[in-house]
């Protein structure tokens, strides 16, 4: 019996080992090319915060997309003919939350669905679904593999960089924080001792936030974020990249703790008026 439990621990090891090789061996041949010149137009275009970047994150995020695209699943949904502009768009969205963290690429997403629109399902609760109303929706993320978009939304907001709305990144938030298998605003962190500074930061602004939403008091962050912890986190993320200049005046110590989760300072992208 003992043998046989020797023998099969050792055929695990050995699936997950050619996993590992076999991903990094379809890396190495994704990264082997040089990155197109129709993708970097894509992203000078569609990016604002692309060109201000060191000439390091530009290779990370390339790098990142190639990645992204060639091992994720893109699926036109309601009509739409999905095309390069469409992939790269998304996927740098995606990817600007990855630069410079010691990170997978998204290793619990399979596929991206991608609607031409807002679009209509039947109405029921989801903490991560980012929405209009109960029906009318512009993206989900769902905790087994795949995250839902609307493109049109998806286009604004990666063009306006400076309204703190953007679909993607808020999407791909949700992602991360699933990644430990539970949406509750907290990700996982590089270090064990960063958990309690965490959890009293995005208590006491999930709290204000509620608070400023109830009263009806404006706040640099979209109302939607006072939802729950998960959408808190999501909606964080959003005006962390979009907004940096007036979240770090208005919520130094959030700021402090997005920038050591994120790696980056995005107000070195100088993008914000």
């Amino acid at each position: 019996m003992l043998l046989f439990f020797i023998i099969l621990g050792g055929g695990v090891w050995a699936v997950r080992a050619y996993g590992v090789f076999s991903r990094l061996r379809r890396r190495r041949i994704l990264l082997s090319k040089p990155f197109s010149a129709e993708w970097s137009a894509i992203l000078a275009k569609n990016l604002p915060p692309y060109q201000n970047m060191s000439s390091e994150l530009q290779q990370q995020l390339q790098d990142y997309i190639r990645i992204f695209i060639g091992e994720k699943s893109f699926e036109g949904c309601g009509g739409l003919e999905l095309t390069d502009e469409i992939k790269v768009i998304i996927a740098a969205e995606a990817c600007l939350l990855l630069l410079n963290r010691d990170t997978d690429c998204y290793p619990k997403l399979y596929s991206v669905l991608v609607y031409p629109s807002t679009y209509v399902v039947g109405a029921r609760h989801q903490p991560t679904v980012h929405q209009d109303n109960m029906s009318v929706r512009l993206g989900e993320s769902w905790n087994h593999g795949a995250v839902v978009l609307a493109w049109d939304s998806v286009r604004k907001g990666g063009l306006n960089f400076r309204d703190g709305h953007n679909v993607a990144m808020h999407e791909f938030a949700h992602q991360l924080d699933q990644e430990d298998g539970r949406g509750d605003g907290v990700p996982i962190l590089a270090q064990r001792s960063a958990y309690s500074a965490w959890s009293q930061v995005f208590l006491k602004e999930y709290e204000l936030l509620q608070y400023q939403t109830k009263k009806g008091q404006k706040s640099v962050m979209d109302k939607y974020g006072a939802t729950d912890p998960a959408e808190f986190f999501a909606v964080a993320t959003e005006t962390f990249f979009e907004k940096p200049f007036q979240l770090k005046k208005n919520h130094p110590d959030l700021y402090h703790e997005l920038q050591g989760f994120y790696k980056v300072d995005p107000i070195e992208w100088g993008i914000e008026l």
